[in-house]
């Protein structure tokens, strides 16, 4: 019996020590699809939500863009646990397919190395030009 016992308590004390305790990063979601949207009808800024579910300060260290055409900004102050904080990105909209990775760094334990990777879709079109001549053509003679 005291063995058992001891196996019991054994158990505990590693599982226990398995417990993730620590900032967590969880997204509202972990995609922001910007639809099909036209190059001066949109600002291109949209941002990622998030709330740290752990029980410390979650820090964001770095937010990094797969390109130059993605400017992400991070918050400045920890996010304290429950509450929640916004990574905003600016996207140049560059007419064409939308398909950027944004990694963002932190402390949070619930990630490999604290690092999380988000994703930006969609598609940017050029506003439609009419051409006078080709408009003229399409009316008929009154």
């Amino acid at each position: 019996m005291k063995k058992f016992l001891g196996f019991v308590a054994a158990v505990l004390i590693s599982a226990a020590g398995y417990a993730q305790v620590g900032p967590k990063i969880e997204f509202k979601s972990d995609t922001v699809d910007f639809g099909t949207v036209y190059k001066d009808e949109d600002s291109g800024i949209r941002t990622f939500e998030f709330t740290n579910t752990g029980d410390a300060p979650l820090i964001i260290q770095d937010v990094k863009s797969t390109c130059g055409c993605t400017i992400p900004s991070k918050p400045k102050d920890p996010i304290l646990p429950g509450k929640t904080g916004k990574i905003e990105i600016k996207y140049n909209m560059k007419p064409g397919p939308i398909r950027k990775t944004i990694t963002i760094m932190s402390n949070a334990v619930n990630y490999e190395n604290g690092t999380v990777a988000v994703k930006i879709k969609g598609e940017v079109k050029s506003p439609e030009t009419v051409d006078i001549l080709e408009k003229k053509k399409a009316i008929p003679n009154q």
